[in-house]
């Protein structure tokens, strides 16, 4: 009997005749679930197929590829069942068992091929002993912690329809009753909250082989009460732990468990700990207590098969205490294609084939280009500025309020096309202030607005109320950089504005109207740094000053020819939007619409762009653009 989607085993039978997935209680616990609890805890079941990605890298592609190199030798076959019998798995979160049954079931099925190859060709007294049901894999070597004790009683329940379902399987390949372990080699699940428990008291690490799961991934402005006292309690030593999501909890007592010894582990976790701020706060520390990388899974989006289901973008690390024989890294396409493996020499925590470099906040720029800011901050209750309707009218009535009005570039205006404008008093005389009603209205409006305030930072510029709250303005023509933007964009639309232009704190800006920089900063290249480096909100980017854009590795040195190539393909990205003006920004860098000629316009950039870096030769993917990018910040920071 086959099962769709599984090859068949050497025995010939299928793996489960009725085909249930021990994922699929999961998925019925997570739908019964209550969505804000559900989203509190972070609860999210796990793919099978999730799973299969976790623990082949963790030890089944291992015990695969030793099986299978152990060809007709009996001794050989022995030594793999005695490593798959003796295997000890602990998921801390393990919620209603996806990994351990998963696990379970794949370990169990590789030990009834490897006493099916035996069978076939070593038939006797050695087969009969090995046969003994009771010395397969025991469910008691199966330890979870779970802090819901509804779900901890699914992850037991379906640990035990897994081994009913594997005992069946034996019994029919080998034609006699499999009885299995004994009932009291039960699986061991501890209801508890893992970030509270020794671990090593649930399962003993001499016998410990891995720890797996999927911990909670809850963001630091989500976290209950209870979630940030387990944050103080485990990651409190580290300055500026708050920026850290919840599960880098688990990561640091993982590591910690794990010092001298060949424990492995892997997780499943938002790519949110290799990207931005978080990857020098989390990683310093892991590296520190001797983590290294075996194998990672660089970003996919997250699915299962239950409604109300996460949107959003995961990694998988592996990991140990000692150096692996080898390392792996399975990259992707798209966030939605099948990953493709290579195997790498090195891995750093941005889950790039490179030395391990940590990006922290720079105040400069590492390359000699110039520098970004923020725009102005308003602070002011939204009363410097005005809708469209708003400035008609004003002008309408108050001609001589002319000067005093801007045009407002914040990222909604700017990628939208929504025109808006804003008082910009900065010089502007206390007596024609006065001489304008609406713009005196509006003054003590921020005034009053900046007094009642709860922060103190903001009642201080009550002082000033004609005025930003915070003035960054350049005084020339500057390229502006949404902070936001979405991440199905190929590109961050940036543009180019003068000076009369007051740009908003949603962006930010560098003051330079040279075709290159803005070529280098619309390019792939610089797209591939931000994609891994940036944060994020949600999965759209966050694009910062300090990690991104002044660690960004320009070309070392291209030749004048390179870089007027990058010019004149700016000047053309530019000059086609212009053929497009009567559609936003928002819309031309839609996948979905963007214009042929526009696609074909950034093709040309990037090709010019991309010569700056490799003049002999273009990168291909998007890890060998990474790859190229670590190395120049690494020789350019230790220059």
């Amino acid at each position: 009997m086959s099962v769709p989607g599984r090859e068949a085993s050497d025995s010939g039978f299928a793996l489960f005749p009725l085909r249930a997935s021990p994922s699929l209680l999961g998925s019925l616990f997570q739908e019964a679930m209550d969505p804000s609890k559900r989203r509190d805890a972070g609860a999210h079941y796990t793919s099978e197929e999730n799973v299969l990605k976790t623990i082949d890298g963790l030890f089944m592609g291992e015990l695969r590829a030793d099986l299978a190199r152990a060809g007709n030798g009996l001794e050989a076959i022995e030594s793999i069942l005695r490593r798959i019998r003796s295997t000890e798995l602990l998921d801390p979160a393990c919620g209603c068992g996806d990994f351990l049954a998963v696990a379970y079931r794949e370990l169990r099925q590789l030990e009834l091929d490897a006493l099916e190859r035996i069978r076939r060709l070593h038939p006797g007294p050695a087969l009969e002993r090995l046969l003994d049901g009771r010395c397969c894999l025991s469910l008691g070597s199966m330890h979870g912690i779970e802090i819901d004790p509804h779900a901890a009683r699914i992850a037991k329940a379906a640990l035990r329809a897994v081994d009913h379902q594997m005992n069946l399987n034996a019994s029919e390949a080998f034609g006699r009753r499999w009885a299995g372990p004994p009932p009291r080699k039960a699986p061991n699940i501890r209801i508890g909250n893992a970030l509270d428990l020794d671990w090593s008291s649930v399962v003993s690490k001499r016998r410990l082989t891995a720890i797996l799961g999927n911990p909670p991934y809850v963001g630091k402005k989500k976290r209950t009460p209870e979630q940030q006292a387990d944050m103080e309690r485990v990651c409190g030593s580290i300055p500026g732990f708050g920026e850290l999501d919840y599960v880098a909890c688990w990561y640091l007592q993982a590591a910690e468990l794990i010092r001298g010894t060949d424990i492995k582990v892997a997780f499943v976790s938002t790519n949110s700990i290799t990207q931005g701020e978080q990857v020098g706060l989390l990683w310093r520390e892991l590296l520190a207590k001797g983590v290294r990388i075996h194998f990672a899974h660089r970003t996919f989006r997250w699915f299962n098969d239950a409604r109300g289901k996460a949107h959003v973008y995961c990694v998988i690390v592996g990991f140990g205490a000692k150096e692996p024989k080898e390392r792996s890294l399975f990259d992707y396409e798209t966030p939605d294609a099948s990953p493709l493996r290579r195997k790498v020499r090195r891995l750093n925590p941005y889950l790039v084939e490179a030395d391990t470099i940590l990006l922290d906040k720079r105040a400069q720029p590492i390359s000699k280009v110039p520098p970004v800011s923020f725009g102005s901050m308003p602070n002011d209750g939204g009363h410097l500025l005005l809708s469209d309707e708003q400035k008609r009218r004003l002008l309408r009535d108050h001609p001589r309020a002319a000067p005093l009005v801007r045009p407002f570039i914040s990222d909604q205006e700017m990628l939208r096309g929504l025109p808006r404008w804003c008082l910009w008093l900065q010089g502007a005389s206390p007596s024609a202030i006065a001489s304008i009603p609406p713009v005196r209205e509006r003054v003590e409006a921020v005034r009053s607005y900046r007094l009642e305030s709860k922060r103190e930072t903001t009642r201080e510029l009550a002082d000033r109320p004609s005025l930003f709250g915070e003035i960054r303005q350049p005084s020339g023509r500057y390229i502006v950089i949404p902070r936001h933007s979405s991440e199905q964009r190929a590109f961050i639309p940036m543009a180019l504005f003068p000076a009369s232009h007051i740009v908003g704190d949603s962006c930010a800006f560098v003051e330079s109207d040279d075709p290159y920089v803005l070529g280098v900063l619309m390019s792939t290249m610089h797209m591939a740094w931000v994609r891994q480096v940036c944060g994020r909100i949600k999965s759209d980017y966050r694009y910062s000053n300090r990690i991104v854009y002044n660690n960004f590795p320009w070309p070392p040195a291209p030749e004048t020819s390179r870089i007027d190539a990058v010019r004149a393909a700016a000047r053309n990205v530019l000059a086609v939007r212009r053929r497009h003006h009567q559609a936003p920004l928002a819309t031309l860098y839609d996948p979905s619409l963007m214009p042929p000629d526009l696609a074909d316009a950034h093709r040309r950039l990037d090709r010019a762009v991309d010569a700056c870096y490799l003049p002999r030769r273009r990168p291909g993917s998007e890890s060998e653009r990474l790859k190229l990018l670590f190395e120049i910040h690494r020789r350019v920071s230790s220059a």
